[in-house]
């Protein structure tokens, strides 16, 4: 049986994290998995905090009658009025549950952002480098993504979008803290950001939302606070999960927040919902609305993944490597010191070192690490990547 040309096509540029996270996965086979470093896929190594099992043990001893039945597409009445009671408390603007739609991860919630804003052939303009599901969510809904460089310390290029802008462009999709660099766009950027917007939104005639993905809004260091978009644009949606912050990644749980200053926002939360159901994701699962209704305050321990950024990036510098100091999530970007960032990431394989082209992330000459993993995984990658690194010429400022 033939399946879609469209499908087989995605297939072949499919991701590269998946492609070596199945290759890890082979290698573990082989030599067994205390001998693999595999930095390649972002997947929480943290347990959900004491306080998520404690709720998940009360809801099993002592179930509320109903509690695995449908509800309202978009989500129970007491989950989205804890969320929209946390964001009106952290942004000090009016927000409510009409404003909150629960959604199957951070992916469903991009997803039925997507289907509710783009008509065929509609632009979303992305900042590269950038997640490449990306690509396949706004394709998905018939629109087209216009990749726009960053800076070379990943901060947003403003002019650069500004010239992507055309009377197609429906969205600018922002991922901050940022997968892969782990970059957290600056308050200035994002205001100069806002006030574009306004003004190019005006005169092409047409609304620009930004679409704000927040899946690591909690995994921030070194004390920064993580600017927020609602602050400085009114069209603003915003996407987040608790699969990082509360290690629940695959309980596939989160929300879109649609902004109280936005046009016409009953009419957009009802597009929401509405994507919910014809998507398929129906609704997002009902014990974890129920769970994460009572922890919107609480997270893992962040000290956890920045000790490791610390580690890593302390280490990397050392031997030579160009990387930009992550500020969130759990990612290093560094530069690699050949053109071909596929055959360096090759070099370390041959190390049983696991990492991901930054091709993949549409920034050739780069490469992924996810130090989502225990610490000893890090230590004992370490040598590998400095002798690949002395092999290429690479010394470090001690040397």
């Amino acid at each position: 049986m033939g399946i879609s040309k469209k499908v087989k096509g995605s297939l072949e540029s499919a991701s590269w994290i998946r492609k070596m996270f199945e290759e890890g996965e082979e290698m573990k086979h082989l030599y067994g998995e205390g001998n693999v470093f595999d930095f390649s896929l972002g997947n929480p190594d943290l347990e959900p905090p004491p306080f998520f099992k404690k709720g998940l043990k009360a809801l099993a001893d002592t179930p509320v009658a109903g509690m695995h039945r449908y509800m309202p597409n978009s989500g129970y009445s007491e989950t989205r009025k804890a969320i929209a009671e946390y964001i009106k408390e952290e942004t000090g603007l009016p927000f409510t549950e009409d404003l909150i739609v629960m959604t199957v991860g951070a992916a469903g919630g991009l997803n039925i952002v997507f289907k509710a804003i783009l008509d065929k052939g509609d632009e979303v303009i992305v900042p590269s480098p950038y997640f490449m599901e990306y690509r396949f969510y706004i394709d998905n809904c018939g629109g087209e993504i216009q990749l726009v460089d960053s800076h070379e310390d990943f901060s947003l290029d403003l002019t650069a979008i500004e010239k992507a802008i055309n009377e197609k462009t429906k969205a600018v999709l922002i991922n901050s803290p940022n997968n892969p660099t782990g970059v957290i766009y600056s308050e200035e950027s994002l205001k100069k950001l806002g006030d574009l917007l306004e003004k190019k939104s005006q005169e092409i005639k047409q609304r620009i939302h930004i679409v704000s993905d927040e899946a690591y809004r909690r995994l921030v260091f070194d004390q920064i606070s993580l600017p927020n978009l609602f602050h400085y644009y009114p069209h603003t949606l915003r996407i987040t999960s608790h699969s990082k912050d509360l290690s629940l990644a695959g309980e596939r749980i989160g929300h879109v927040a649609v902004s109280p200053l936005c046009e016409e926002t009953e009419e957009l939360v009802s597009a929401l919902v509405f994507a919910n159901r014809i998507l398929g994701f129906v609704n997002a699962p009902a014990l974890m609305q129920r769970l994460v209704a009572t922890l919107q305050k609480n997270s893992v321990d962040i000290k956890y993944y920045e000790d490791k950024r610390n580690l890593f990036y302390n280490a990397l510098r050392s031997y030579g490597y160009q990387v930009v100091k992550p500020q969130g999530a759990f990612y290093l970007f560094p530069k690699t010191p050949i053109e071909d960032d596929v055959a360096y990431v090759r070099e370390l394989q041959s190390k049983r070192i696991l990492t991901v082209p930054g091709r993949g992330f549409g920034k050739p000459g780069h490469f992924r690490i996810a130090y989502s993993v225990d610490k000893k995984v890090i230590e004992g990658a370490l040598p590998g990547f400095k002798e690949v690194a002395e092999k290429y010429g690479l010394r470090g400022p001690a040397n």
